[in-house]
């Protein structure tokens, strides 16, 4: 298995090569859209790679056209070569990408540094420390000055490790407890938990030792956040898609590579290599890359509605961070250790911290989400507060407001005060409370218009309850998960879907979903969503309820079911519950 993953970081890489500027410094692999200057676009694209290319050179293996990156290092940070990569200025994302060359310094200076002439490691490690005292955003950003010194500690350059006792005194601050963090002073806990606050301690914890007291630190709180962690995967590999940077894919599991790295033994290895094993042959087969070979910007499919405007060409790359454990020996218990599969957990994890509640149900995850937002991200409110997120199903973006089909609201209440025409949808909770399975918060669409939502856990179905208090007639719509219409059921291969007063179902190869009106006033449709609004199924049927509410205070409560399909699924759908939070 070492070999066929060290054999998978060279295949993902190999498309990369034809892509190098004539001095190695700059890698260019599409038409940069992203919010920084191309310069930064093509340092990050020549970059991200080394997060996998390091681990294999540290862990013995062998490092195709390892010598493009060791010539891209010494002209890229040379002020007078016509490839040089720029000054870092505050909050630049040079620092982002100066991070993986520092980790990269810190796992194989016999690759990336010893190879160097005297002045060209003297160009780079100035080039270096000249980010270690600028302004980062003020969340995981403030590691990666850590990651470069770590670096430049690994190849014997002095800096101001001031400069770094500070990004971690102030990382401290982020520190929620029970294995949580905040990804900076906001609402976010996502996958930037993993795959960044836990990913980056635990590297420091191994790079660093325990010298400063942090390493020790790291790792208790990854050991226990590991017990939280496990109920974001499927009983297949499937992560749970939420938030935003969905375009990393499997730097989803790149925490259970990390644990091995750090030595944290907070779950039996034969389990943690379960979680990043399957969750990395989940990913097997799906049309991620394009023609060319290089990974697109997506997640289940090419997908550029995706993006972040922090998403340039090269930023599937830090997908490579779950290729860590390459670093260890082959000897090393995580690989001698045999993979276990999926252990038994419970059907419901609430996890306060998080704003979440996890259900699992036939191996599948679903996130009630009650507490997080963030405006920031293009379609922030799809991909953080809709009520329901599915391993199996994903979860939808708009492709326009007008009209259902363009909306493509999957998991949201949406309301319209046009007829129907527009509609909006949960933004930005407020006042979440959680309750055991049961999550609670407030938003409002329009300032005279104040809906309270309860979200409960009752596996395999969740329940919703809302409290609608409007000043307006508003035209209300409510979808239950969006299903690949393309993995249909019969000879005709089409998805058989039904709908009446007071519920709507879809079934289909990839699935089942329906949603049931507890009060039966609603009325049930399927639509047809637009193509490429889905984050996993190109093309989606999703079940709905629909109604009118004149001014003045309403209460709407439906059951909602998504599963595998099949004789059990049919019996639970002829089985709903009836008693949800709010009542």
């Amino acid at each position: 298995m070492r070999a066929e993953l060290q054999n998978r970081v060279r295949d993902l890489v190999a498309p990369v090569v034809p892509h190098f500027s004539p001095g190695r410094a700059r890698v260019r692999l599409g038409v940069n859209t992203a919010i920084h200057d191309d310069t930064a676009a093509e340092l990050e694209a020549f970059a991200r790679p080394l997060w996998g290319l390091a681990p294999l050179a540290a862990g013995k293996g062998a490092v195709p056209h390892g010598e493009l990156w060791l010539r891209g290092l010494a002209h890229g940070s040379d002020p007078a070569h016509p490839e040089y990569w720029g000054e870092p200025r505050d909050r630049d994302q040079r620092i982002v990408e100066m991070a993986a060359i520092g980790f990269a310094l810190a796992l194989a200076p016999e690759q990336w540094w010893d190879p160097l002439s005297g002045p060209e490691r003297d160009r780079l490690a100035r080039w270096l420390r000249s980010a270690l005292p600028r302004e980062t955003a003020d969340n995981n950003w403030h590691f990666f000055p850590v990651l470069i010194g770590l670096g430049l500690h690994r190849v014997g350059v002095p800096y101001d490790r001031s400069l770094v006792a500070a990004r971690l005194a102030r990382l401290e601050t982020f520190w929620l407890g029970d294995g949580w963090y905040s990804d900076g002073p906001t609402e976010r806990r996502d996958y930037y938990v993993p795959w960044a606050m836990h990913f980056y301690g635990l590297l420091y914890s191994r790079l660093a030792g325990d010298g400063d007291g942090y390493g020790e630190r790291f790792r208790e709180r990854a050991a226990r956040f590991a017990h939280d962690f496990r109920h974001w995967f499927a009983d297949d590999g499937a992560a749970v898609p939420y938030g935003r940077s969905l375009t990393y894919r499997w730097a989803q599991a790149a925490f259970w590579g990390a644990l091995p790295f750090a030595e944290v033994d907070a779950l039996p290895w034969g389990v943690v290599k379960g979680y990043l094993l399957r969750h990395l042959r989940w990913w097997e087969g799906r049309p991620v890359s394009g023609p060319d070979g290089l990974l697109s910007i997506g997640y289940g499919y090419p997908q550029p509605a995706l993006a972040e405007q922090y998403n340039a060409p090269g930023s599937p790359y830090w997908s490579l961070k779950a290729f860590l454990p390459l670093a260890l020996p082959d000897d090393h218990a995580f690989w001698t250790a045999a993979e276990e599969p999926a252990p038994s957990l419970p059907a419901v994890s609430a996890q306060p911290h998080a704003g979440a509640v996890l259900m699992r149900a036939s191996g599948d995850v679903t996130l009630l989400a009650g507490r997080q937002h963030h405006a920031w991200v293009r379609h922030g409110a799809e991909k953080y507060a809709k009520f329901a997120y599915s391993s199996r199903f994903g979860f939808s973006l708009p492709n326009g407001s007008l009209g259902l089909a363009q909306g493509a609201y999957d998991s949201m209440l949406a309301l319209s005060d046009d007829g129907g025409a527009h509609y909006r949808v949960r933004e930005e909770p407020a006042g979440p409370e959680a309750n055991g399975d049961t999550i609670r918060c407030t938003w409002r669409p329009w300032p005279d218009v104040e809906i309270t939502t309860w979200l409960t856990a009752a596996p395999p179905w969740h329940l919703r309850t809302h409290r609608v208090r409007t000043d307006r007639a508003l035209h209300t719509a409510e979808g239950a998960f969006a299903v690949d219409r393309d993995a249909g059921v019969g000879r005709d291969m089409s998805a058989e879907r039904s709908a009446g007063t007071g519920y709507a179902r879809v079934s289909a190869r990839a699935g089942f979903s329906g949603l049931r009106d507890l009060d039966g006033l609603r009325e049930g449709e399927v639509v047809d969503c637009l193509p490429g609004t889905n984050v996993l199924a190109r093309r989606t049927a999703l079940p709905a309820l629909t109604g009118q509410l004149p001014p003045g205070e309403h209460w709407l409560r439906c059951a909602v079911l998504g599963a595998p399909g099949g004789p059990d699924t049919e019996a639970a759908w002829r089985r709903p519950p009836t008693n949800g939070g709010g009542t």
